[in-house]
């Protein structure tokens, strides 16, 4: 089991990012996803999940209305849309299969002027 991340970066206050996440080595159409984030000196927190079917989403209140995750089937892949960027966004975001416990290498995401 295996999860790559890519996609994030430096970008302004009131920005927008796309993270991606590539997973391999499982069913991945049968089984939920989640990203997390870490900010530095802060424990790591849940940001959103999703179902297999995508027929069920949530997010932290942190998030809510900014963020957007969701996942392509066919290509094994969870994207985590991140819009409306604050500068407490700021952290190293996590992949996260809860089935298999894998976390992938996690990508920074910057927020700054």
């Amino acid at each position: 089991v295996q999860l790559v991340e890519s996609g994030g970066g430096l970008v302004q206050p009131g920005g927008s990012l796309r993270l991606s996440c590539a997973a391999s080595g499982f069913a991945f159409s049968n089984y939920a996803m989640s990203w997390y984030r870490q900010a530095p000196g802060k424990e790591r927190e849940l940001v959103a999940s999703l179902t297999s079917s995508e027929s069920s989403a949530k997010y932290a209140d942190s998030v809510k209305g900014r963020f957007t995750i969701s996942r392509d089937n066919a290509k094994s892949t969870v994207y985590l849309q991140l819009s409306s960027l604050r500068p407490e966004d700021t952290a190293v975001y996590y992949c996260y299969a809860a089935t298999w416990g894998t976390w992938g290498q996690g990508t920074q995401v910057t927020v700054s002027s």
